[in-house]
């Protein structure tokens, strides 16, 4: 036990003495997440929070197109133009995201396709004669719609699906209308009832009489706290090499000190670091994200499950530094290695982009990264109210890649210093 205190005071002062990776330690993890919290705070709000540019010219200036304006009124920051070829030209600038455009006589093709589909219904029952149908050929019309070419697959079709459902309404009251119009003279005998009669109901989590909705601050403070920790691998692994460059492995060689316990006192106080880490990154979504105007991180009655969750993924992080530091021999080799690893492993962990838009083939590698497990910990966490034994499985995974990849070091060790 003296050996490993021993082993830990030491580690201690050689990082106490490194302000520089103290700083890009704790203050960079804390500007990462503020920064990438803040950008995406907005795609967690509804439309109506926080309305969207768009451009809207209107050719048509009947009832339908009138009906199109209002809708969209309601959903976006409406700019009208007079012009497509204006509207084109400034989302070909990137200055909006979307342009819609409205054709001529939209309205009354509508009405004449609405009408001629009512007579020749009406016509099977003899309701009307064969003669006073028109008979005009009426051709699909087109909104067409100019997406900004940065603009993301995702908006582009949420975009294209509500504007097919609002025509597709428009058009059902206009069938009606039509409906009413030539069953009764006097349109208030007969009347139909043109509201939807199934709709989408969706069931909130509740915690008590409270309902659970997730904000950005529960995505980003777990997600970019494990791409914190992670990132011990690249100064553990640098200040292993610096003691092999500079003599202190020889030396330390000369002692009756095992490679575990020197890597005991490292784990030790690199384990300390993730945690401080991780005390810091839910200090700052408890008490400054909502002096920002940010939602608050409710930890309530949740601590002891994120800091398990916290050290078992700052021991798998812990573990692949101590192995990497081992079988390198230059800082060339380690810091470069380290950096881009843990870049891999959050791309594959979800930390970017989330697991379930990935290829099937994608998802199936990500399970193999020690930020996933650690990222669905920390969701069961915050946004699934799981108990411990529910944490057990993602824990025990962590620990367990922490175990063999230190063993790994060892025997690595070893052998290469075997007399």
């Amino acid at each position: 036990m003296h050996k490993l205190w021993a082993s830990v005071c030491k580690e201690f002062w050689l990082l106490s003495r490194d302000w520089g990776g103290i700083a890009i330690l704790f203050i960079m993890p804390l500007a990462l997440i503020i920064t990438i919290t803040i950008i995406q705070d907005g795609t967690f709000k509804t439309i109506g929070e926080e309305k969207m540019s768009i451009l809207l010219v209107n050719e048509d200036q009947g009832s339908v197109s009138e009906s199109i304006h209002q809708e969209l009124v309601e959903n976006f920051d409406l700019i009208v133009l007079d012009s497509e070829a204006e509207a084109r030209e400034k989302i070909a600038k990137g200055e909006y995201q979307l342009a819609i455009v409205i054709p001529e006589n939209l309205s009354n093709n509508l009405q004449i396709k609405v009408d001629q589909n009512v007579d020749k219904l009406l016509a099977k029952f003899d309701l009307v004669e064969d003669e006073s149908i028109n008979q005009t050929e009426i051709k699909a019309n087109e909104i067409r719609l100019y997406f900004d070419p940065a603009t993301q697959h995702t908006f582009k079709s949420s975009v294209r699906n509500g504007i097919d459902k609002m025509i597709s309404k428009i058009e059902t009251a206009s069938i009606y209308k039509a409906f009413q119009e030539q069953l009764s003279e006097d349109e208030n005998e007969i009347i139909f009832d043109s509201q939807g009669f199934i709709d989408f109901k969706e069931i909130i989590p509740q915690q008590g009489d409270k309902e659970l909705f997730p904000n950005s601050v529960q995505h980003n403070v777990p997600a970019w706290t494990l791409f914190a920790i992670f990132f011990i691998i690249v100064p553990l692994s640098i200040n292993m090499v610096k003691e092999k460059t500079q003599g202190t492995f020889v030396r330390l060689r000369t002692n009756p000190v095992s490679y575990a316990t020197v890597l005991g006192g490292k784990t030790l106080v690199y384990l300390a670091v993730c945690l401080i880490q991780f005390i810091l990154m839910l200090l700052t979504g408890v008490f400054l994200f909502p002096a920002m105007g940010l939602p608050t991180l409710d930890v309530s009655g949740r601590l002891l499950n994120l800091f398990i969750v916290a050290a078992s993924s700052g021991l798998a992080a812990i573990g692949m530094g101590l192995l990497l530091g081992t079988v390198a021999n230059t800082q060339e080799q380690s810091a470069p290695f380290g950096a881009t690893f843990v870049v891999i492993l959050a791309a594959l962990g979800g930390v970017w982009v989330p697991v379930f838009l990935m290829p099937k083939f994608m998802q199936t590698v990500s399970k193999i990264s020690p930020m996933n497990w650690g990222l669905n910990a920390f969701y069961d966490v915050f946004l699934r109210q799981a108990e411990i034994w529910d944490l057990l499985p993602n824990i025990l995974l962590s620990i367990s890649f922490f175990i063999i990849l230190s063993l790994i070091a060892i025997v690595y060790y070893e052998k290469k210093n075997a007399v």
